[in-house]
């Protein structure tokens, strides 16, 4: 945090980001923005129920100056199965969760871990009071505010519950613990702060000063409140829906003094808790998984590894080259000599490990008579990997370069793109979950944003306006996959959605409100090929997520930033080529013809003949983009 010498005054703890999926407005680098514009010292974010954001938020609050705090808005099961007014039970409440040092985010990352991948679906996943009171340390407890797990009870009529939760709270917390008091207006939180401040008092309980901040400036009021529409499914004219008011907005630190001003200790507890804070999620660099020698230290797995892979390199050349032969006007040495350099270097680099994980599954899939890919991308480039199996093309045939793979001057992971049978690529994954543990394996979550066509759909329905209008303005705005348009951008190069806004009110506001909530988070999803393996229970080292469709664990960062956190991707993707080809050799087959597609020369002159006669699918293509001569050009050997 700031020196001794400064007065932060107030400390943000109760700051959502767009990973609360379609709660907040406000992105990691905006909150940034606005605390660092403010002078803050630190802030805390406590999105709902995860942590996608905990590392991202660290890392560019820390490089901004900020003291980034780690936190979580946790949905607890208190099993206390009161009925409410409206006959709904209320055994659930969230409560916030301040992370104070590193034991304390590793409980965060487990409890998170629980909520997803122990409640049936991941809408509203939750954890039990009972494994919360087991990973408290180095956590504060908060009471969660107007929708936190006291304020709801005792606006029904519930307070001896509420009470009893407090106790339960202070008891597991050891008193480590505030009452949270939030003032937007509300004649909600007016009516209940007497009772939790008495509350406080009586237990002896600091109480903390807390603003729910789910967007930047009044003027975002608006367009925040469409957010909630989108997420509701309903209208923003709908009466009986969720709304907020201008006052959850990121306020500055003399906005909250000035607001709470008669309760200067809630003030100073945000600082106190603020400096109590010693640690921070920090990036790691890249932990593999071991391949061998479990019983040993990293040092002598390390070697063990090296050791094994020069066995397994020089045996599969050797296959290899019985198999297929030296490229012409090539002898052995070079081969020998390009095979060590090779080794050399992937042992310098220490990714022993990593060619013999590759080299074992896909030696595993192609055992099961599973079609895996040639090899593609710069990987084709490894002597080392052809001679495990991970690819099948002899880069000294082809002049293929290893530096463009593998450069020690260049320090990155080495990352194959391994194509797989798409209807058996599961079989693959479902090997490695049972060689390195179900635990230690998982997919790698991705998020789904409201992009420019698709906020300006959403928006154009909250505002109630006609299908076909909200239409036609959307195809207006290009598409473009590679570099997806933004809507500034449409509207300065399209002057047919300039008139729109201009001259028709309604399109202004669908063009307004749609601009500011362009590129928020809408849902969380998997990403199409990328696996992860630790070398110990993932929860340990990333908070995890469950996607509903299925039973294997996700990360909670995406693929920039799991990476960052020290796990090693392995891209298993699904190719529907591959595919296609095993069906078309099996119907062959049943001709009597017998086609090992491995083994087809990629010289053959019919081949090259039909190609040259356009007789393929993709004629049309051919001809349109002009490549029709320049394939009738090409020569075999």
């Amino acid at each position: 945090m700031a020196n001794a010498a400064t007065t932060p005054g107030f400390v943000h703890l109760r700051v959502h980001s767009s990973y609360s999926l379609l709660e907040s407005a406000l992105t990691i680098p905006k909150i940034v923005e606005l605390a660092k514009a403010d002078g803050q010292p630190a802030v805390a974010l406590t999105d709902t129920n995860n942590l996608f954001g905990a590392l991202e938020f660290s890392e560019k609050a820390a490089g901004s100056g900020i003291q980034p705090i780690a936190g979580l808005t946790l949905r607890v099961d208190f099993a206390d199965r009161a009925p409410g007014r409206d006959g709904r039970i209320l055994s659930h409440g969230s409560i916030g969760l301040i992370a104070r040092t590193d034991a304390g985010f590793h409980n965060l990352m487990h409890l998170t871990s629980r909520a997803f991948l122990d409640t049936q679906g991941a809408d509203d996943p939750y954890v039990s009071l009972e494994l919360l009171s087991r990973h408290l340390d180095g956590l504060t407890i908060m009471t969660g505010g107007p929708m936190g797990a006291l304020d709801p009870l005792i606006l029904e009529g519930r307070g001896e519950i509420a009470a009893a939760r407090l106790e339960v709270l202070a008891r597991l917390s050891g008193g480590d613990m505030a009452v949270e008091l939030q003032r937007h207006g509300a004649k909600e939180e007016r009516a209940i702060e007497a009772e939790l401040l008495s509350w406080a008092y009586a237990k002896g309980l600091p109480i903390l000063a807390t603003n729910g901040s789910v967007f930047a400036t009044s003027d975002d009021f608006e367009s925040h409140d469409a957010l909630l529409a989108i997420a509701a499914g309903r209208l923003i004219s709908d009466d009986d829906r969720r709304r907020l008011n201008p006052e959850f907005r990121f306020k500055s630190r003399a906005e909250m003094q000035a607001l709470f001003a008669d309760l200067p200790e809630a003030l100073s507890t945000t600082v106190d808790l603020a400096r109590r804070v010693v640690s921070r999620v920090r990036t790691r660099k890249a932990i593999l998984p071991r391949f061998v020698a479990l019983d040993t230290d990293a040092t002598e797995a390390l070697a063990a590894e090296a050791r094994e892979m020069r066995r397994q390199a020089r045996e599969g050349l050797e296959l290899r080259l019985e198999t297929h032969g030296l490229k012409p006007g090539t002898t052995r040495e070079v081969y020998d000599a390009r095979l060590e350099f090779e080794l050399g270097v992937i042992e310098k680099m220490q990714f022993p490990g990593y060619f013999l994980i590759v080299s074992d599954f896909i030696k595993w899939a192609k055992s099961e008579g599973i079609p895996v890919g040639p090899g593609r991308g710069s990987g084709a480039g490894s002597l080392v990997a052809w001679s495990l199996f991970i690819t099948d093309l002899d880069p000294l045939r082809f002049d293929l370069l290893f530096e463009r793979f593998l450069n020690p001057d260049r320090v990155s992971m080495p990352d194959f793109d391994i194509d797989f049978c798409q209807d058996r690529r599961e079989e693959v994954i479902r090997y490695v979950q049972r060689k390195y543990g179900r635990d230690q394996v998982a997919q790698i979550i991705t998020f789904g944003t409201l992009q420019a066509r698709g906020v300006m759909r959403d928006v154009g329905r909250v505002l109630e306006m006609p299908y076909g209008q909200v239409d036609k303005l959307t195809k207006l705005v290009p598409v473009n996959p590679a570099a997806p348009v933004t809507l500034s951008k449409a509207i300065a190069d399209e002057p047919r959605l300039r008139i729109a806004m201009e001259e028709t009110p309604v399109v202004g506001r669908l063009l307004q409100i749609a601009q500011k909530l362009e590129g928020l988070n809408r849902h969380a999803s998997t990403h199409a090929a990328g696996i992860v393996i630790g070398d110990r229970p993932l929860s340990q080292l990333v908070p995890l997520y469950r996607d509903p469709k299925s039973d294997m664990p996700v990360t909670q960062y995406n693929m920039k930033w799991v990476e960052q956190a020290g796990l090693v991707k392995f891209d298993f993707l699904g190719l529907k080529t591959l595919t296609v080809l095993e069906k078309a050799v099996h119907l062959i087959a049943k001709r009597g013809i017998t086609v090992d597609i491995a083994s087809l020369p990629l010289d053959d002159p019919k081949t090259y003949a039909q190609l040259q006669r356009a007789e393929t699918v993709g004629v049309f293509q051919l001809e349109s983009s002009g490549m029709r001569k320049a394939i009738a050009d090409i020569k075999p050997d």
